[in-house]
């Protein structure tokens, strides 16, 4: 099996998670997207939002949930200095970590097949940026204890974010709004985007400063991520529960 092929392989095995990030630009010359399947979370437009308001260049960073590393390998290519990359599918990180050493990037991305462990806040290493994209709604299900209760995995997700602010400057977040990803379980009894603000807002207030909440909306029928506003806050259905989620950049305050 030649080089391409075992990619192709490895990024289509399925699981519970796979197809849901597009080819990073760096792998598109070599692999057929048609062969793929992607179900894309609108990375590119995720990554322009982020790009336009954080600056990467020479920058280490940590990502929590690097699925098939499509934000590793493009903030690589915008100038991070070095990323590790933490993802539980074999499937996936063996895919983050294949694909590197094909393109020669194994010396800036690390990749480690195991599930963050947020309880751990006595680790020496410290990042400049922290990715946590849609993840910590996961609690109970994909990592953590599976008997844990709706009130302590709410507790949970705000103890894992302020956790973080010890050891990086800056964090960007993403949240679910179905606890375990099943719509039966909202996380939040309105489901709306100003309840999640809050929550976040309220629970991390102590240990972060909000310093963007990136919205997407739909204009002239593409996905644009704008800064939060009056109208913008306001659920669209039409856009689905995805695409209703903020993208949270914050800022350490320790």
């Amino acid at each position: 099996m030649n080089d391409i092929n075992k990619l192709t392989e490895l990024y289509s095995n399925t699981s519970k998670h796979s197809n849901y990030q597009k080819l990073p630009t760096s792998l598109k010359r070599y692999l057929n997207e048609d062969l793929l399947q992607i179900k894309s979370k609108n990375e590119d437009e995720r990554l322009s939002y982020i790009l336009q308001n954080v600056a990467v260049e020479n920058k280490t960073i940590l990502d929590i949930g690097a699925n098939t590393g499509f934000f590793c390998f493009e903030l690589i290519e915008n100038g991070a200095r070095s990323i590790d990359a933490y993802e539980g599918n074999k499937e996936h990180a063996d895919f983050i970590k294949y694909a590197a050493e094909f393109i020669q990037m194994d010396k800036k991305i690390t990749v480690k097949n195991s599930y963050y462990d947020f309880t751990d806040i006595s680790r020496n290493i410290k990042y400049d940026i922290i990715l946590l994209l849609n993840v910590l709604h996961h609690i109970g299900d994909d990592y953590g204890d599976s008997r844990i209760n709706l009130q302590n995995a709410r507790k949970s997700i705000i103890e894992s974010i302020n956790n973080l602010s010890c050891i990086t400057d800056i964090l960007i977040f993403q949240l679910g709004f179905n606890w375990q990803g099943d719509r039966n379980k909202p996380l939040f009894s309105t489901g709306t985007k100003q309840e999640m603000i809050e929550f976040i807002k309220n629970g991390i207030e102590e240990k972060w400063n909000i310093l963007k909440i990136g919205i997407p909306v739909s204009v002239e029928g593409k996905i644009v991520y704008c800064d939060l506003n009056e109208e913008n806050i306001k659920r669209n259905d039409s856009l689905g529960e995805f695409l209703n989620r903020p993208l949270f950049i914050l800022q350490s305050r320790m």
